[in-house]
C-alpha cells in the first residue's frame, strides 16, 4: 500500500469526545479529506477503528489523502452489563429489556439524549475543522447503527453541508425535524446500507429513512444486502468508491 507507507494511529482529544485517528499521511503533510465514523450502541469506543485499513485496501487513493476519525461515544453501559460498551444516547428501558420495540413511533419523536449526542459530535467535527483548516465541505460523517443516526442528525444541522454522510444500518428518527432540516441539504451526497434481515433495526426503517431523504433532494446511493445487522464487504466495496469520488470533488 502506497510504496509500504504503514497506517499510524493516535488517540487524542478533539472536542467533548476522545477519538482515535488513523492515517498513513506523510509527516507534517494535512488531509485532502477528513472522515469521521461513530460506532453504534453497546460497542466499545474502538469498534470501527479496523473499518480504515480495510477501505484503504480496497481503494489505495485513501492511504495518503485521507484521516480517519473515530469518536468514542460519551456513555457507559456498565449498568446493562456492558463494561466497555459505549452509547450515544440511551435507549428506553423497554427496548434494553427487549420488550415491545414500536420503530414506527420512534420515528416520529426525538430520542432523549440525542441533542446533548449532537452537540458532543459537532465539537469533534468543529475540532478537526479547525486543526485542519478544512471545510465542513472536506469533512465526510458517518457511523453503524446509533452511530449512523447521530450523524444523519449533525450532517443535517452544520453551518454548511458536509462533504458527504455514510448510514450503515441507521434508521429514521426525529423525522419532522429531519425533514425540515433536509431541505437545505439537497443534493449532500449520501451511502446507505442495511441489511434485509436485520432485527436490530428493521429494514424499513432505513428505506424510510432512504425515502425522507431523497424526497428532500438528497443524492442517495441506498445498498440493500441479504444480512443482519451487521457491515458486509460488498458495503465497504461501495463506502470506498464513495469516499474516493468525494476526495475528488464528485
Amino acid at each position: 500500500m502506497g510504496g509500504g507507507r504503514q497506517l499510524r494511529r493516535v488517540v487524542t482529544r478533539l472536542g467533548e469526545l476522545e477519538c482515535q485517528v488513523v492515517d498513513g499521511l506523510a509527516d507534517g503533510a494535512t488531509p485532502e479529506l477528513l472522515v469521521v465514523l461513530c460506532h453504534g450502541f453497546g460497542a466499545p469506543a474502538t469498534d470501527l477503528v479496523s473499518l480504515a485499513p480495510e477501505l484503504v485496501g480496497l481503494e489505495e487513493s485513501l492511504l495518503e489523502r485521507v484521516r480517519f476519525v473515530f469518536p468514542g461515544a460519551p456513555l457507559s453501559l456498565a449498568q446493562w452489563g456492558m463494561p466497555m460498551g459505549r452509547a450515544w444516547f440511551h435507549l428506553p428501558e423497554s427496548i434494553m429489556r427487549g420488550q415491545m420495540r414500536d420503530w414506527d413511533a420512534y420515528a416520529q419523536n426525538v430520542p432523549d439524549g440525542l441533542p446533548a449526542a449532537r452537540r458532543a459530535v459537532m465539537s469533534t467535527v468543529d475540532a478537526l475543522s479547525a486543526a485542519t483548516k478544512l471545510p465542513y465541505g472536506r469533512i465526510v460523517l458517518g457511523g453503524f447503527s446509533q452511530g449512523g443516526m447521530v450523524t444523519t442528525d449533525v450532517a443535517l444541522r452544520l453551518d454548511e453541508r458536509p462533504a458527504g454522510l455514510c448510514i450503515l444500518s441507521g434508521t429514521l428518527t426525529s423525522e419532522h425535524e429531519w425533514r425540515q432540516k433536509a431541505a437545505a441539504r439537497k443534493e449532500l451526497p449520501v451511502f446507505q446500507g442495511h441489511g434485509r434481515h436485520d432485527d436490530v433495526l428493521p429494514f424499513r426503517g432505513a428505506e424510510r429513512l432512504r425515502d425522507v431523504l431523497v424526497e428532500s433532494g438528497l443524492s442517495v446511493d441506498f445498498l440493500p444486502f441479504d444480512g443482519p445487522h451487521t457491515i458486509v464487504t460488498e458495503e465497504l466495496e461501495r463506502m470506498a468508491a464513495f469516499l474516493k469520488a468525494r476526495l475528488e470533488g464528485r
